[in-house]
């Protein structure tokens, strides 16, 4: 069994349309087992009881942000080894110091390609 039929990922955006267009490059990369999730909080809670090995977060969403995400994933044990790939249209100098000061793995710009995707994943996990 290949990497990307093993990979869980989990897909956390507010926007219908962005989660889409996340799920559509990882369908195309052939990473078929995701879930996804439209807040931080519902995710940070969703992942107790449905462990992945990757988060692919947005970076501004309402109540918990992609960075709050990053911060409760980082400080909860059970999660904290996590691959986490932020997913932002204006990645300031501001949000990437903070975003690698807790951790973050990679981040990638929106808008983004397919192929630019699976190169993102796979400097955090490997060759897919």
């Amino acid at each position: 069994m290949s990497l990307k039929e093993q990979l869980r990922v989990m897909v956390v955006d507010d926007m219908a349309t962005s989660r889409g267009l996340i799920t559509q490059a990882l369908d195309e990369i052939g990473i078929k087992n995701y879930v996804t999730e439209s807040d931080g909080v519902k995710a940070n809670a969703r992942l107790a009881s449905t462990p992945v090995h990757l988060i692919l977060s947005d970076y501004n969403m309402p109540g918990m942000d992609g960075l709050g995400l990053l911060k409760a994933v980082r400080t909860t044990p059970a999660t904290q080894k996590l691959g986490f790939i932020l997913v932002t249209g204006k990645p300031t100098p501001e949000i990437v110091a903070q975003a690698k000061q807790l951790g973050l793995n990679n981040m990638i710009k929106k808008p983004f390609t397919s192929a630019s995707m699976k190169q993102c994943i796979e400097s955090v996990v490997g060759k897919l």
